[in-house]
């Protein structure tokens, strides 16, 4: 070495030396701490290359805009190779040969899922940006990071689309791995949430090839459901479409969803959208704003220079997960700066050194690196960076239809809003709507309208369809044999009503009936047994009358009914017409009879009361007052009352009280008139719990579900008849239950109205006596032809064709009333029919009595205000009455009648000479004063002039009479 280099190194160490004296003067604040973390991603992969540009720029942008920083985060990148293995090795070198504080990493769940465990072991963080599946969350751990959403939200937008279209039916298509796997469970859930069935389940290996890929189109391709969800990752996807495509299966009438694991890289394969279009996505949806905008065109730049030989690579949400992970670690990093990271031996280490999985040291303040962690937000480039339970928290999805050259967006699914939303907006509600709520969509096969999501296969089969075979009631289901040419003919009501409803379905749907039968023709089993043959797939569906049962439910689909529901019971009927001499009675009901009874005697008493003051009609002796007042009051009853009312309060109450009779008179009248005349069909028994109580025998259909429900309701076996024709129930109930016969039959309401339309001038049908669904069409267990089925069923309903095909075969006899319409009700009337009446007659008569009391009182005032001792008090209230019971002497009507009688005596006994004008002078004693009349009652006899004592003592009222008066009545004034 010469002198001038060893010059050279001389000097260069000097200056080394008076840098590290300078950087320690500075007590440490130009000291950067280097801080180890490890990034595990595929690097063979083109997505993790990407995913290594973003985390490296990200790292980059972080220290130039946060100089300040003590700490300096330094990557430590290894390849995963695409395997759990792979994953695993990297990160346990990571951790024990390199002594990382944290892990970025690995890309998918499965390796997630054991490195995980790695992290939780050495206390180093694991911080993920692309493992979604929801399985993950159950690891529970404290150090385990996931910066990406939860699948378990992504399959709930997915559902929501579902459910917005009214899709019934859903086969997912996934990826046989962990991957597809982990995702599936939670789809299925959220499917079932919405009323939508997976019904098949198909499961493809990555490394599949492309014919076991068409064989397994093929076979959903020969299914009916034809809404299909993807999930996969893109290279085996694009196979699937591409095959879908070539054997038919992107034409009109299919639906295709993908989940994010596609819509995120929809833009990288442009090369394969052409056999992709018309399908619906879920991508992860990024706020497009201008800082994304120039770092996306950065990135392009900075990643063709670094990798030159991949073309065609687009930035996803994940990648942009990962340039914002960096972030959170790296500020997590220097919350915890002044902390010494280093590692320890664990103190429970296994002495056994067969292995290095026991053997890496403990990061010493992990955990206080996984709790700053925990609390990092910021406004990241992905949109807000906010952590929940150390992940990442829910944000809004948007829905894309791949159409022409690539996607385009349709609508949007967020957590706040719970379904599938047009637009974004914080005014967005959990209120559904009709579908749809999404922009206008292009369907597979360039298709505008919603596909129904369902088809019959197209290899020509058709819906096998059960009936039931039975020897009764044919009406409903017929099987006729054709010897001849050994075919089956159906028909029936059911029948008929199956075939409507298939006329008006929207779709061709192709079926054949095949009876459930034996060889020789004779019922195969029960009903249960013909219901349960749809559960076996025996049949596709069933067609008849099978009623809706809740132990038939648990194993078969039923759609609505098309008949009446319940259980009735049929009796005979009897002319009830009353022969008795105490007909007359029956019209009105007891308590009306005893209400009009004592209205009468009210009436009477107010009209008494208004009236004996004033009409003489009223007055004389006490029975001949209560007479009168009676006998008035009941002749009102047939408008025969000769006694006059004078008062305008009496008039008033007669006004309302004669209305009233009016009213039950002429209904009385009408009763009657039934009851005499007309025929009186009434059920010789109209209760369940008297034909238990007298222990009658009652029938029902053998082979029926009604044996068990009337043994459940009391009766015994031996009191309980099967019969199986209408012709034998006819026998049966009019022999009665005491002649061997029955006392009722017990049935569904089809049956019976089948059978009162027959018989209707013989039996009547009473209740429902327990309720029931009726008949419906059976189907299995979430067919989408249920929903369709009950659509079709209500419209028939709604435009009576199913009525009219009801009264084509439930012929009835001639002047038979419809048995439904029918109610059985007592003939007499009740008291609620006039109650009204009554209450308007007592108010009015109340009021009256009151008007008339205010009027008696306050003219008598000063009776009452005379006095204030007890004994006069009492003595007051005898004058009160003793005036109340006496007449009304200044009343119009006695003054009228004293003037008429006095003209008519003075002329005939010329007694008085008459002015021209009949106008004479009254006599004083006409013009009494109260107070005269007040002093007579008050105890004091009367006194004659000379002070002797009168024989009588006659009260001054009785003596106020005018002269002519006591000229034409020479007797009182004796």
């Amino acid at each position: 070495m010469s002198s001038m280099e060893n010059q050279k190194w001389s000097i260069l160490l000097l200056f080394s030396w008076i840098f590290m004296v300078t950087a320690m003067g500075g007590e440490g604040r130009t000291t950067l701490i280097p801080v180890n973390v490890g990034v595990i991603v595929d690097l063979d992969e083109s997505a993790g290359k990407m995913y290594l540009s973003c985390i490296e720029m990200a790292l980059s942008d972080f220290y130039a805009s946060n100089a300040h920083y003590k700490t300096r985060v330094v990557l430590n990148t290894r390849n995963s190779n695409g395997n759990v293995v792979g994953a695993a090795a990297a990160a346990l070198d990571l951790i024990k040969n390199v002594e990382v504080k944290a892990i970025l990493g690995p890309v998918s769940s499965m390796q997630a899922s054991f490195v995980v465990n790695l992290g939780e072991q050495a206390h180093v963080p694991i911080i993920t940006f692309s493992a979604t599946s929801p399985s993950l969350t159950s690891l529970q751990s404290p150090y385990f990071f996931r910066f990406a959403q939860n699948d378990l939200n992504q399959v709930k937008a997915i559902s929501a689309i579902v459910q917005n279209f009214g899709w019934r039916q859903v086969v997912p298509i996934y990826v046989d791995d962990m991957y597809g796997e982990g995702v599936i469970p939670f789809l299925i859930d959220a499917l079932q949430e919405v009323d939508a069935h997976v019904p098949h389940r198909s499961a493809i290996h990555e490394l599949a090839s492309d014919d076991e890929i068409e064989k397994e189109l093929y076979k959903l391709m020969m299914m009916q459901t034809r809404v299909f969800i993807v999930h996969m990752k893109p290279a085996l996807s694009s196979r699937l479409f591409a095959k879908a495509k070539e054997i038919g299966m992107m034409e009109e009438g299919f639906v295709w969803i993908t989940t994010n694991s596609i819509g995120n890289n929809i833009k990288s394969m442009v090369s394969d959208l052409n056999s992709m279009q018309g399908l619906l996505g879920v991508e992860s949806y990024i706020p497009r704003t201008t800082k994304l905008s120039k770092f996306i065109s950065r990135w392009k730049r900075q990643f063709q220079q670094d990798n030159p030989k991949n073309i065609d690579v687009q930035l996803d949400a994940f990648g942009l997960r990962a340039y914002d992970a960096v972030f959170a670690v790296a500020m997590a990093i220097e919350k915890v700066a002044g902390l010494r990271f280093i590692f320890q031996k664990r103190i429970n280490a296994s002495s056994f050194k067969s292995t290095d999985l026991d053997t890496f040291e403990v990061s010493h303040h992990g955990s206080k690196l996984a709790r700053a962690l925990s609390i990092t937000s910021f406004k990241g480039m992905a949109g807000n960076f906010n952590l929940v339970d150390k992940q990442l928290n829910v944000s809004a999805f948007r829905i894309i239809n791949v159409n022409g050259d690539g996607p385009r967006t349709v609508g949007y699914w967020t957590p706040e809003a719970g379904r599938v939303v047009k637009r974004l907006s914080s005014r967005s509600s959990r209120i559904s709507t009709p579908f749809c709520d999404l922009r206008p969509i292009i369907w597979p096969g360039e298709s505008l309208s919603v596909p129904k999501g369902w088809d019959i296969p197209a290899n020509g089969t058709k819906l096998r369809i059960g009936v039931p075979v039975k020897d009764g009631f044919l009406e409903f289901v017929r099987v006729i044999r054709n010897a001849s040419n050994n075919t089956v003919d159906v028909i029936g009501f059911s029948i008929d009503v199956f075939k409507a409803v298939v006329d008006i379905l929207p779709y061709s749907l192709p079926y054949e009936l095949i009876p459930f039968a034996k060889a020789n023709g004779s019922s195969a089993g029960t009903y249960n047994d013909l219901v349960y043959q749809v559960h076996t797939g025996f049949f596709d569906a069933v067609v008849g009358d099978a009623t809706i049962r809740a132990d038939r439910s648990l194993y078969a689909g039923f759609t609505m009914p098309y008949t009446e529901s319940g259980v009735v019971m049929v009796v005979p009927v009897q002319d009830k017409r009353t022969k008795s001499a105490w007909v007359f009675l029956k019209p009105l009901t007891w308590d009306l009879w005893m209400t009009t009874l004592g209205f009468f005697i009210f009436i009477g008493f107010v009209i008494w009361v208004l009236e004996h003051r004033v009409n003489d009609d009223f007055r004389g002796s006490p029975s001949n007052q209560i007479g009168t007042s009676f006998w008035f009051s009941f002749s009102t009853m047939v408008f025969s009352q000769r006694e006059k009312v004078v008062s305008n309060l009496a008039r008033f109450v007669m006004i309302i009280w004669i209305f009233v009779v009016l009213i039950v008179t002429q209904s009385y009248t009408a009763s009657l008139a039934s009851l005499l005349t007309i025929q009186q069909l009434q059920p010789t028994v109209t209760d369940i719990y008297d034909l238990l109580r007298n222990g009658e025998t009652v029938g029902y259909m053998t082979s029926s579900y009604i044996h068990k429900i009337l043994i459940d309701k009391g009766f015994h076996a031996d009191k309980l008849k099967g019969y199986e024709y209408m012709e034998e129930i006819d026998v049966a109930l009019s022999k009665g239950s005491g002649n061997g016969g029955i006392a009722a039959m017990f049935h569904e309401t089809p049956y019976m109205k089948l059978f009162i339309a027959k018989y209707c001038s013989k039996y009547t049908m009473i209740g429902p006596i327990f309720r029931t669904d009726g008949f419906a069409f059976v189907f299995p267990k979430g067919s989408p032809l249920i929903p369709d089925v009950s659509q079709a069923i209500l419209r028939l309903t709604e435009e009576e064709t199913i009525t009219k095909l009801e009264d084509k075969w439930i012929r009835k006899e001639n002047n038979c009333k419809d048995p439904g319409t029918e109610k059985l009700h007592s003939s007499s009337l009740g008291l609620e029919s006039f109650w009204i009446l009554f209450l308007i007659a007592g108010i009015a008569s109340i009021l009256a009595l009151l008007i008339f009391a205010a009027s008696f009182l306050h003219k008598h005032k000063q009776v009452l205000m005379s006095s204030d001792s007890i004994d006069s008090k009492w003595k007051r209230t005898k004058t009160i009455f003793k005036i109340f019971d006496d007449k009304e002497v200044g009343s119009h009507t006695f003054k009228s009648s004293r003037h008429n009688e006095a003209r008519i005596t003075g002329a005939a006994d010329h007694d008085v000479i008459a002015s021209p004008n009949n106008n004479w002078p009254e006599s004083p004693f006409s013009y009494t004063n109260q107070t005269d009349a007040t002093s007579s009652f008050c105890g004091d006899q009367e006194t004659s002039s000379h002070g002797q004592a009168s024989p009588e003592i006659v009260p001054t009222v009785e003596l106020a009479f005018t002269d002519q008066e006591m000229q034409a009545t020479p007797h009182i004034a004796q």
